[in-house]
């Protein structure tokens, strides 16, 4: 099993950035792939972007691309994603998602097994 646990969260103003952590415990192998994923109130959880446990191999989602960084830290079973340039449209719960063996190119909630709680990221227009 994997406990994934994440922090980080908060309030922000339009513009700004934050940093959510994610850190992964139970079995953690050489080959975890680590993912944040966000849902927002009344819509569908979505993909953000996955990291392997090199942190070379990334992949992001349509909300992502441009404006968030994902990388693995050292060790390898934190995550960061660092967010720039928010708008009040990221305004979700994020979640951190981890699958042994998984794929960075693993995009749907069903690829992956392991979930943290959740941190709020709100942020204010």
């Amino acid at each position: 099993q994997v406990q994934l646990a994440e922090s980080g969260g908060g309030l922000v103003q339009s513009g700004g950035s934050l940093r959510v952590s994610c850190r992964a415990s139970g079995h953690t192998g050489s080959d975890l792939v680590m993912a944040w994923f966000r849902q927002a109130p009344g819509k569908e959880r979505e993909f953000i972007a996955a990291v392997d446990v090199s942190g070379v191999n990334t992949n992001y989602g349509v909300p992502a691309k441009g404006r968030f960084t994902v990388s693995r830290g050292n060790p390898t079973n934190f995550m960061y994603l660092n967010m720039y340039n928010l708008k009040h449209e990221d305004t979700a719960v994020y979640y951190c998602a981890a699958e042994p063996m998984g794929s960075v190119w693993a995009t749907r909630n069903d690829d992956y097994r392991h979930w943290g709680q959740g941190t709020q990221v709100t942020v204010s227009s």
